[in-house]
């Protein structure tokens, strides 16, 4: 009898933890590659039978790495939606992502998400020149985790205080920069701008004078300044059209082409970075000065790239 008694306990006991509210289950996509459609604005993991969803506005993955700890959050609802699905056979991506999905397999079980916050991490995907150790901006990965999930099912809700979607790659067309114009020099209205510029991209140096006295430098002892002082400014900058030598050396700078990106270059730290290095030899009856940039970092915004040990800017002639 006291066995008896003892099993009618437990099977209330049970009964009482199963309240309708919270039943704990797991959702496991770690195998899992983040795909997404190219017809909708649907991300999504597939697992045999298992499909994780993420339905959102894809120009709200910013091509700007976010600030250490400062994800873009978005609340989960609306056009914001995220779907866990069981199928009753192996899914594949023409069942998420075409107009007239395939008739099989079926949706056995969903899962909708009714609240908390989608988190996205940004940051830049670089290449590395091996020669010069330059890089390149190819693209950005967007981590993405949803904070205080909670997921709505047939016999409750489920809870996840964090839990990780994973990663979406976004790839973009790498900034050109590829000069092969000879540097000029600006008149009396800007004397220290010297620029280069190659279709629609710019690359300018307004220099401290004297480092272009024309003097020759010693043999391995060229002369050398900091950008950030003495009026060395570095800044790359990309048009909206083709640029002409008519655009530079105004008193302001030109409407047309309106600039589409500027990046600043970061200030220079003595014998380490951040370095305008000239070398001045003779050249006829004038001088020819050969200018170096040495461990430049190019930023805009959150966004930056190395301009390499040893960037040769090019040669400007004076007399």
């Amino acid at each position: 009898m006291k066995k008896c008694f003892g099993l009618l306990l437990l099977m209330v006991a049970l009964h009482g933890c199963d309240d309708g509210d919270l039943i704990i289950e797991n959702i496991d996509f770690d195998s899992a590659t983040t795909q997404s459609c190219s017809s909708n604005n649907v991300l999504y993991r597939l697992k045999d039978k298992e499909a994780l969803l993420l339905e959102m506005d894809k120009t709200l993955f910013q091509n700007e790495p976010t600030p250490t700890g400062k994800p873009i959050e978005i609340p989960i609802g609306g056009s914001n939606r995220v779907i866990y699905r069981f199928y009753d056979g192996t899914v594949a991506t023409d069942n998420i992502c075409e107009t007239i999905p395939p008739a099989t397999p079926n949706v056995e079980d969903q899962w909708t998400a009714i609240g908390g916050t989608i988190q996205i991490f940004t940051s830049a995907v670089k290449t590395t020149n091996t020669t010069t150790n330059s890089t390149k901006i190819t693209g950005y990965n967007h981590t993405i985790v949803f904070k205080n999930i909670t997921f709505s099912k047939a016999n409750g809700t489920q809870v996840y205080e964090n839990f990780s979607f994973g990663n979406f790659t976004s790839t973009i067309t790498p900034l050109p920069f590829n000069f092969n114009q000879p540097i000029e020099k600006c008149d009396a209205v800007q004397p220290n701008l010297l620029y280069t510029f190659n279709g629609s991209e710019a690359l300018t140096l307004e220099i401290d004078p004297s480092l272009l006295l024309n003097e020759v430098t010693p043999l391995n002892s060229p002369r050398t300044g900091l950008l950030g002082e003495s009026n060395n400014t570095l800044k790359y900058r990309l048009y909206s059209g083709l640029l002409s030598t008519g655009y530079f050396c105004n008193a302001t700078i030109p409407s047309t082409p309106s600039i589409d990106q500027e990046w600043n270059a970061l200030s220079g730290v003595a014998n380490s970075s951040g370095i305008v290095e000239v070398t001045t030899t003779t050249n006829g009856t004038g001088f020819k000065h050969t200018i170096v940039l040495k461990k430049v970092t190019l930023k805009k915004g959150n966004n930056d790239f190395y301009l390499g040990d040893n960037y040769i800017y090019g040669e400007i002639i004076t007399n």
